[in-house]
């Protein structure tokens, strides 16, 4: 959906929300950008890549979410109908996507406890991820984000403690933390790296309900229709915005 401009030749920096939001961007700081070579050996895209179908396939995904969302950020759970999905493939070219936009950035956050995969790309030292946040009230969410390699894009890693970690996911914390993130910056996308629904139902679903929206993985030829089916089933035909085949 093309979002239609107000005539910028109307109006300046000192009144136009626009300016002072693309400034913030520029200023984002970046540790360490990865190399082309980097990003390949991450099967990661980003401008000028030699892989130029999977360049396109995110970048219609990207546009059919920005439609379906009225050009507002969103909360997206990616999750998938089973472990061998690519789940977390799917969340960070996602996430690589958006911030190819320089009037946008994305948040990736590891909520995949059970096999985390996001401090790939931080390239930082970490000191605490999301369950140690949960789990510590003295925790502040610019404590748990972390530079990544791919050029605004944010992390949170799952941390260190998962013990007990599930249930914290439908506490009131999990809540004012997924409202914070959304709300602290307009031009921030929220990408949730969730387990998948097929072996970790009960915590898909209450991830699902902390998101606006929930992008389905579906590995082709891994799974079977009353596999997918059952998956939809479980997080609830109403949340899910996009299935997403993947050749794993």
């Amino acid at each position: 959906m093309e979002r239609k401009l107000a005539n910028i030749t109307e109006l300046s920096s000192d009144n136009d929300p626009r300016f002072e939001v693309d400034s913030q961007i520029e200023k984002m700081s970046e540790i360490h950008r990865f190399s082309k070579s980097e990003m390949d050996k991450l099967k990661i895209l980003y401008q000028g890549t030699s892989k130029g179908e999977m360049l396109k396939t995110f970048r219609d995904i990207r546009t059919r979410l920005y439609s379906g969302h009225e050009g507002k950020n969103f909360t997206c759970m990616i999750t998938s109908v089973a472990p061998v999905g690519g789940c977390s493939h799917v969340t960070k070219n996602l996430a690589a996507a958006i911030a190819l936009d320089k009037t946008r950035t994305a948040l990736i956050v590891d909520a995949n406890f059970y096999s985390p995969s996001i401090n790939e790309i931080v390239v930082t030292d970490t000191d605490a991820g999301l369950t140690d946040y949960l789990e510590n009230t003295k925790l502040g969410v610019g404590s748990i984000v972390y530079a990544s390699g791919i050029p605004r894009v944010r992390a949170v890693p799952a941390g260190d403690n998962a013990d007990g970690a599930a249930e914290r996911l439908s506490s009131k914390r999990m809540t004012a933390f997924m409202d914070e993130l959304k709300q602290r910056y307009s031009d921030r996308y929220i990408l949730l790296d969730a387990p998948s629904v097929g072996e970790y139902a009960a915590e898909a679903r209450m991830l699902a309900s902390q998101c606006d929206f929930v992008v389905l993985v579906v590995p082709s030829g891994k799974v079977t229709v009353e596999q997918v089916q059952a998956s939809i089933s479980n997080l609830g035909e109403d949340k899910i915005a996009l299935l997403v085949f993947n050749q794993v």
